[in-house]
């Protein structure tokens, strides 16, 4: 008989977080959820309050609130502890004070014996996936971050609402940082197998312009919430259970998270959003499409701007 289960420990239960657990609690992804975080009386109540929704879950989950020693059985820690983007900030402000809080973290969890898979969720998230890797001595392949994927769920909804099509059923990608520089693919966008540049020129209630603005709109997404209500929690945290999905149900789903780059795209040494094969060992590989000569400058110009940001992290 086969007892093992799947674990999931959550580091950080601050609003990201505990959307994470709440949505993976809802969504039955995982067996056993533990809660590790420094406001030990906040994450307890977590827990709790969790724990009593479980009669209403698809599926029964386990959740507790754990220390560094339980991540010695688990398959995957998801890092969503460090200082919050406040207004006004960049994510690439947080540089300097979430490497130092990431070195901590990640050493309490490979002190523990962890053998798992780390997912990067706190931003700057290219620059501390890098950090995790860094100091975990994992394979590249092992530490992921949750790069674009909210970029391009963010593209895929705003483009289904302004041709008013199901944004499940709209293929584009934003490649890049995860902030300021990242990037849209309208080289390789459909919908239905159709080419967005299609439904423009054949359409005239369709406009190239437009289609400029939806962009700015998805880049600077985060600003505009943080102005409104303080954070953006639920979209990444439903991002976030759909990569925990991929990696334990061994989907080799394609997600743009942010990898290793290894002479991909011309470039190596650093992680970045890209489209990525995702399984159960990790990243299984990279998915290396033509770019434009402008989407490769820009490409270009969004690694550069990450390797500089990289100093930091290797002082640390």
């Amino acid at each position: 008989m086969n007892d093992r289960v799947n674990r999931v420990v959550l580091i950080g239960t601050g609003l990201v977080g505990s959307s994470y657990a709440f949505a993976m609690l809802n969504q039955g992804v995982a067996e056993e959820l533990v809660l590790i975080d420094l406001n030990k009386e906040k994450s307890e109540g977590d827990a709790m309050d969790l724990n009593h929704g479980v009669p209403f879950a698809p599926s029964t989950t386990k959740i507790w609130f754990g220390d560094y020693s339980d991540c010695r059985m688990a398959d995957i820690v998801v890092i969503c502890a460090g200082a919050n983007q406040k207004p006004g900030e960049t994510r690439l402000d947080l540089v300097e004070k979430n490497t130092r809080i990431f070195k901590g973290i990640v050493e309490q969890i490979m002190e523990n014996g962890f053998g798992g898979i780390i997912i990067v969720a706190t931003n700057p998230v290219d620059i501390l996936t890098y950090a995790a890797w860094k100091f975990s001595g994992l394979p590249k392949d092992r530490v992921i971050g949750s790069g674009t994927i909210l970029d391009t769920a963010r593209f895929r909804f705003l483009l289904g609402q302004y041709f008013n099509i199901d944004s499940r059923n709209v293929h584009a990608y934003i490649i890049g940082e995860h902030g300021d520089t990242e990037l849209p693919l309208w080289s390789h966008a459909d919908i239905a197998g159709r080419p967005l540049s299609d439904w423009v020129k054949t359409s005239e209630s369709y406009h190239k312009k437009d289609l400029e603005e939806i962009f700015l709109n998805v880049r600077d997404a985060a600003y505009h919430i943080i102005e409104r209500k303080g954070a953006t929690y639920y979209g990444i945290a439903m991002g976030l259970v759909r990569l925990t999905k991929a990696i334990l149900q061994n989907e080799n789903s394609v997600l743009t998270v942010s990898s290793y780059l290894n002479g991909e795209y011309g470039h190596e040494g650093l992680y970045i959003g890209v489209p990525s094969i995702v399984n159960r060992g990790g990243v299984r590989g990279i998915i290396e499409l033509d770019l434009d000569e402008d989407e490769k400058q820009k490409f270009d110009h969004s690694v550069s701007v990450l390797k500089n940001a990289l100093k930091t992290v290797d002082q640390v």
